[in-house]
């Protein structure tokens, strides 16, 4: 932990786990028999199979837990996926490069740059070009933006989940107005397919600082009502204060990263630790937990909106002018109007979107840091227009596995906290 680092220690300094101290159930059966436990065993007469989803609302999508309950109190989970299963990484087999981000973006589809962009940063390290500064600004800004509406869905999900009803409302209204500059600069409201190998799509349009400042200003004072009605809201602490509690050691056993390793005070942030694009010219804080709980999780996600805020105030001064995309005829198509005008324009233009570019033979894996943790994409290619394997290291399925640990002890009432405090998107783990 450095200097760098924003240390959470809010709500009741002496907030202890509510699970019990017992030895960990470890759950690695493949059926629903094997969690019944002994049945010579009459202590085993009052436990109970419980299947929470997956169709349950409060499991983020199409999330399937195997609850062994006694009483009200979980004894043990079983996360169990694969209602969502799309083949993506397969898929990406039969797309050409550009086609890439098509299929990608559709993985984690609330913070769908950033899938854009750890795929688009692996097919330039295979090709070895570096984009135009102009473009890794703009796609900075993009993500940043990303970060924010993501975290936003999140703290208006994870108050529904707990009664907080009017969070809903409130953070999906400001959660729109970040969308609603992501239209005018993409066209879409999400799977934007904006972030592609070279640079960006299309450069921002007239009047995008004016659009971004309108976002800063009105933001900061949101954040602040979000705290009077959350953060500082006695039944809401108690309801996550000591709830889904994981120490750092924990945390690294199970690959956590993201807010659910940052709670437990271990400090990890790819932005920061790890730097790519330009975030070592930025200044940002690390935000960090004290107890590694549900109220952490929430803390870090609500102050980490404030520190991307930071990062956008700072863009607005740093963006440069100049492409954005990396003027390579082989590599990016022409510009609309050449068409008209070039043979050779229109060849290329015709043979990048039939055949697509081809990327020389090799491996290479990009991380980035997602709203949920680390991203990662894994290509190997054979010299074709097409990857040969791709593979992506979606945060959502590896933080998971925290689940049987965080919900161990506990009742099941926290058990819905505990889901949304790890903020699964199913997208991306059943890709």
């Amino acid at each position: 932990m450095t200097s760098d680092d924003l240390t959470l220690a809010l709500g009741d300094p002496e907030r202890v786990h509510r699970r019990e101290q017992s030895a960990v159930l470890r759950v690695n059966e493949s059926d629903a028999e094997a969690l019944t436990g002994d049945p010579e065993n009459p202590e085993d007469d009052h436990r109970m199979i419980l299947n929470m989803g997956p169709q349950h609302p409060s499991t983020h999508g199409v999330l399937r837990l195997m609850l062994e309950m006694e009483g009200e109190t979980v004894l043990r989970s079983k996360p169990v996926i694969g209602y969502l299963h799309t083949g993506m990484e397969k898929t990406a087999e039969g797309l050409t490069y550009l086609q890439g981000p098509t299929n990608v973006t559709r993985m984690d589809y609330a913070a769908p740059l950033f899938s854009e962009l750890a795929f688009s940063l692996t097919v330039e390290k295979l090709l070895g070009i570096e984009v135009p500064p102009r473009a890794t600004w703009i796609r900075m800004l993009m993500c940043e933006l990303n970060r924010i509406s993501s975290h936003l869905l999140f703290q208006a999900t994870n108050g529904m989940d707990l009664g907080a009803v009017s969070m809903m409302i409130y953070g999906w209204r400001e959660r729109e107005e970040v969308l609603r500059f992501f239209e005018k600069v993409t066209g879409l409201r999400m799977n934007h397919n904006y972030i592609r190998p070279g640079g960006v799509a299309a450069d921002l349009h007239d009047g995008w600082r004016q659009d971004v400042r309108e976002l800063l200003d009105m933001l900061p004072a949101r954040l602040e009502e979000y705290d009077t009605l959350l953060t500082n809201q006695p039944i809401f602490q108690e309801r996550l204060q000591g709830v889904g509690v994981l120490n750092p050691a924990e945390a690294l056993a199970l690959s956590a990263t993201g807010p659910i390793l940052r709670s437990t005070g271990y400090s990890w942030d790819l932005r920061r630790h790890a730097p790519y694009m330009f975030y070592d010219q930025v200044d940002f804080d690390v935000v960090v937990g004290t107890w590694g709980d549900c109220f952490d999780r929430y803390a870090i996600r609500q102050n980490e909106i404030r520190e991307s805020l930071r990062i956008i105030e700072q863009i607005l001064d740093l963006m440069p002018e100049g492409d954005y995309r990396v003027q390579n005829k082989k590599v990016t198509p022409p510009p609309r109007a050449r068409i008209d005008e070039s043979m050779e324009a229109l060849i290329h233009h015709f043979k990048i979107f039939t055949e697509g570019f081809h990327v020389p033979q090799g491996e290479a894996y990009v991380a980035v840091e997602s709203p949920r943790g680390e991203l990662g994409c894994y290509i190997v290619s054979d010299g074709s227009p097409k990857p040969y394997r791709m593979h992506i290291r979606g945060p959502s399925f590896v933080n998971l596995q925290t689940l049987p640990h965080l919900m161990e002890g506990g009742l099941i009432a926290d058990g819905v906290a505990v889901i949304s405090s790890v903020d699964p998107i199913m997208g991306e783990v059943d890709r």
